[in-house]
């Protein structure tokens, strides 16, 4: 690339994906170096998006969409320079808003994307709207548009760029010239430009260019050269731009033609389109581009589930790096504070974090979390992700060994017996973890807890130690009430060496607690009761141990568990949720929740990793062995766990009067590994009548109301659904809100449902050349949240916004940020601890949450700045529902907060705000003494704290 642009200065040439990039960067000499910078300066070699990858639009949760594009800023900032202004997304399957909003907030003026439904592309080439600005659902003003070129044909490649006729176009990608190792499908060959044919192949390609023109509202015709796997060879660069730069010399030495061709980026085509468009106003388009099609009925909603295990360990990951980079951060403040920076090993902390920014990023990309890589390159993905969540632990453990340490002179890092010691183990990539038993004694055991939320907060932390004689305290020495419950090896063998402690802990925002764990009887100490049914069957079981365990003879019509919020009712034969009842209403909602097989259709095209193309409607999962269920109850938290052949299903309350009471829980392992062409789903079919409306979340970032059509194909009223999919009439709304992403639909009033795992045999034709078949055993967890509404806005339903309630709002963030026990190793007993570490002056208001809060890299070297990224995000909530009881400790301020308020103990030295990846600082807007955010708004500042 960098011969071939320094021998021909007018090629051009665009780049995406950073990840790949500094992969060649580090490889190459300084002499190299130097020349990419000229090239970039030249014009000739532009960044297009400059993240670390071409991210996927459907799946992925805007933390890491963020996450990523900042990675990649970050880079090229400091290894040249750039700042790139026009986004390239050719790739995606499908496109959403969440994309143009982070673009537009991190200074971009323009974006191109491509795979839309054949259908909408048809639609705007027919009114010439391809290219518009796309505005947010809730923008009432014009503050959010960008510019936008959607592709108008079927594909990026060269057949599909140069006009409507792919036949003809064709045959002017010249890697395909006869003799070559690809040809054209069209059995038409290109021919190499001479003296004898311009001409005739001028004109014939020229006709192309203004059939495409007559789509758009402007002279200004883009067309792209490229495709995947490109000019990896010195030929390539020859065939394409010789052939070219001859049409181009003919056309343009020709003024009967009325054309002007030639090279360009895709920032000279915007610059050139903005130009001739002068005072023309391009149409403003609200909304995102799901469900893709690219033919017939073949909808890309299969991806939307592909490989849902690596799906949710996405989910862990980034809720470890986040909460690994506000830790962190807040420790590195803190030790320059104490001036231990000598003592605490910052650049090698620095570099896990960095490894695991850009192991989330790559898994963005769009043929990672989407699950449509090939088996050996998942394993690669899956490693990465699994190596970075192991280094992360180590960053959060060494961050909160400072923090926590009433006398810092007693801090000493020593890797190798490391003061904390994380709950939980994951044994391998593919393997979901396992909790790592504490061994308790008469001597006091601390055990440190993280809330990586801004929110004070009261969470049921649950451990596993070696005695069920447990007693728990406060740092100050108070008694905790404490749940003991068994640990089942199998379905009905309780282990005799783990027991599981559960217990409410008062955490403060950001913040670390401290408890005391001791071997001993205490009278606020309670064992769990059980109760073991199996229909028509008997169970032999083994010793229970220290718990009331009975098998009744006969299972029950139903089964009934409540808290002070709740109170659900499951079938006594399947052991799954009939009927919910809130505590403050009268009536009883049903609520059913059934399992549902879907197969794949008989036609020749069948579904894959990425097509969704079922043999029509589910059908019920029957089994022929009943399940066995077991019914919990205690004091802290009682659940029902019915066990079937492909999955285990368990339905927990907690009792508790916090946010945590006000929603059941709902976690299921699923197993298909020995099925066929079969996806598995979970459907809750409720008695409220939300007709044929739905609302899904893109991004976790907002909410895009959906339509049910019955006059499109199943597959096509499948959405992805990231945090949130729920459900309403006048009176209730609700919420399925989810720790992981994966396909949701609303297929008849009162339904929603989501696809858990899909296991397909065959290829689908869309490039990945294998079916799905590398199954795991997933956990999927989920929060089902019933709210009643008491003021509804008869338009609402007509509206193309809505919101979640500021409950479903904290609830999401529970479910994804759950708080992380650590305890202290037994070597480190006698150390001093301070009673609770406290960041925060308060918790932030309800609706503002901390994105992130990212250490900076230094200018120079590997390390931190003295600097970090403080990210928020106001979000926009539904107003329509009760705020009585709802267990919300907090409260809003019309997105203002005090930056003198905002920290206890540290204090703000500098403040700037700078665009969303800190490419750009606007002028003369240093040390503001408040922070302001509109609804909606994500707004990042540069702060450096000490």
């Amino acid at each position: 690339m960098v011969m071939k642009l320094l021998e021909e200065e007018k090629m051009k040439m665009i780049w995406s994906e950073i990840s790949y990039f500094s992969k060649w960067w580090d490889s190459i000499d300084s002499q190299k170096k130097d020349a990419v910078k000229r090239l970039i300066e030249r014009g000739q070699l532009e960044i297009a998006t400059g993240g670390w990858v071409m991210t996927d639009e459907a799946s992925s949760h805007y933390f890491a969409m963020i996450d990523q594009l900042l990675e990649g800023h970050q880079w090229l900032e400091k290894n040249l320079g750039v700042k790139p202004k026009t986004g390239w997304a050719v790739d995606p399957f499908g496109h959403s808003s969440t994309m143009a909003y982070i673009l537009k907030r991190s200074g971009f003026s323009s974006m191109l994307i491509q795979r839309v439904h054949y259908s909408v592309k048809k639609y705007f080439a027919s009114h010439k709207t391809l290219e518009f600005f796309w505005r947010q659902n809730w923008d009432q003003s014009s503050s959010t548009d960008i510019l936008c070129h959607m592709m108008p044909f079927y594909s990026y490649d060269v057949p599909h760029t140069c006009g409507p006729d792919p036949k003809i176009c064709c045959q002017f990608d010249f890697k395909r010239l006869p003799g070559g190792r690809i040809n054209c499908p069209w059995r038409v060959p290109p021919e190499a430009i001479h003296d004898g044919n311009i001409q005739q192949r001028a004109h014939m390609i020229l006709d192309q260019y203004r059939k495409k023109s007559k789509l758009f509202k402007t002279k200004v015709v883009l067309v792209p050269l490229g495709d995947d796997f490109r000019y990896n060879e010195a030929s390539e660069w020859d065939q394409q731009f010789q052939n070219y730069q001859k049409l181009f010399d003919y056309m343009n030495s020709h003024p009967e033609l009325h054309v002007k061709a030639q090279f360009g980026t895709i920032s000279d085509y915007f610059d050139a389109l903005n130009k001739a468009a002068g005072p023309l106003l391009f149409p403003n388009v609200s909304g995102d581009f799901f469900t893709y099609a690219d033919r017939d009925d073949h909808y890309w909603s299969g991806y939307f589930t592909s490989r849902p295990f690596y799906k949710r360990l996405d989910r862990v990951l980034e809720s470890h790096l986040r909460a690994a980079e506000i830790l962190y951060s807040l420790a590195l403040a803190n030790i320059q504070k104490w001036n231990k920076m000598s003592a605490f090993p910052s650049s090698d902390t620095y570099k896990l974090l960095t490894e695991a920014r850009r192991n989330l990023g790559l898994f963005q990309h769009h043929d990672a979390i989407t699950g449509t890589g090939k088996d050996w390159v998942v394993v690669d993905y899956g490693t990465r992700l699994f190596h970075s969540i192991m280094n992360l632990k180590r960053v959060i453990i060494d961050s909160a060994h400072f923090l926590i340490l009433k006398d810092k002179d007693d801090y000493k890092h020593n890797p190798s017996n490391l003061f904390l010691q994380m709950d939980d183990v994951q044994p391998s990539q593919d393997a979901l973890p396992h909790k790592t038993i504490l061994k308790l004694s008469t001597e006091p055991r601390s055990l440190v807890v993280y809330n990586p939320t801004e929110q004070d907060r009261s969470a049921v932390v649950t451990v596993y130690v070696n005695t069920p004689r447990v007693k728990v305290l406060t740092a100050l020495g108070q008694p905790v009430k404490v749940q003991v419950s068994a640990v089942w090896e199998e379905t009905i063998t309780v282990s005799k060496e783990a027991f599981q402690v559960s217990f409410v802990a008062q955490l403060s925002a950001l913040g670390l607690g401290v408890y005391q764990l001791t071997e001993g009887t205490d009278m606020n100490t309670h064992l769990a009761d059980y109760n073991l049914y199996k229909k028509g069957g008997s169970l032999v079981l083994g010793t229970s141990g220290p718990f009331k365990l009975d098998v009744p003879q006969n299972n029950p019509i139903n089964f009934k568990i409540e808290n002070p919020h709740l109170q659900l009712w499951c079938s006594g034969s399947t052991g799954l949720l009939e009927k919910v009842k809130l505590q403050d209403d009268s009536k009883e909602h049903h609520v059913k929740v059934e399992f549902m097989w879907y197969g794949t259709t008989s036609n020749r095209d069948k579904s894959g990793a990425y097509l969704f193309l079922p043999d029509g409607h589910a059908k019920p999962y029957v089994t022929s062995e009943p399940p066995i269920i077991r019914v919990t109850t205690g004091p802290l938290f009682s659940e029902i766990t019915s066990t079937y052949r492909h999955f285990t299903h368990s339905l927990r309350l907690y009792n508790v009067q916090e946010v945590d009471g006000q929603s059941l829980e709902i976690s299921n392992t699923v197993d298909i590994r020995g099925e066929r062409n079969c996806e598995i789903a979970m459907r809750i079919t409720s008695d409220i009548n939300s007709k044929d409306r739905f609302y899904t979340d893109l991004n976790g970032f907002q909410i895009q109301p959906r339509r049910t059509l019955s006059t499109l194909p199943l597959q096509a009223n499948f959405y992805p659904m990231t945090t949130m999919v729920y459900i309403q009439d006048e009176n209730v709304r609700m919420t399925l809100h989810s720790a992981q992403s994966l396909g949701t639909a609303s297929l008849n009033p009162g339904q929603l449902e989501v696809i858990m795992d899909r296991r397909l045999m065959q290829d689908d034709n869309r490039g990945l050349g294998q079916g799905v078949q590398d199954n795991k055993i997933t956990a999927n967890l989920f929060r089902i949240l019933l709210e009643r509404r008491v003021r509804v806005d008869e338009k609402e339903n007509s509206q193309p916004v809505s919101y979640p309630s500021l409950l479903s709002h904290i609830s999401s963030l529970y479910l994804n940020h759950p708080v992380i026990p650590m305890a202290v190793n037994k070597d480190f007993g006698a150390t001093s601890l301070v009673s609770e570490f406290r960041p925060l002056a308060s918790s932030m208001p309800c609706d503002l949450h901390v994105v992130n809060l990212r250490a900076i890299q230094s200018k120079e070297g590997v390390g931190p700045s003295d600097e970090a990224a403080f990210i928020l995000h106001r979000k926009g909530f539904d107003c329509s529902f009760s705020s009585k009881n709802t267990g919300l400790l907090c409260s809003t301020t019309r997105g203002k907060i005090p930056v003198n308020k905002l920290f206890n103990e540290m204090k703000v030295q500098r403040i700037t705000p700078v665009s969303l990846s800190l490419m750009h600082t606007p002028q003369g807007s240093q040390n503001k003494s408040e922070i302001q955010l509109n609804p909606m708004e994500i707004s990042t500042f540069r702060i450096q704290l000490r």
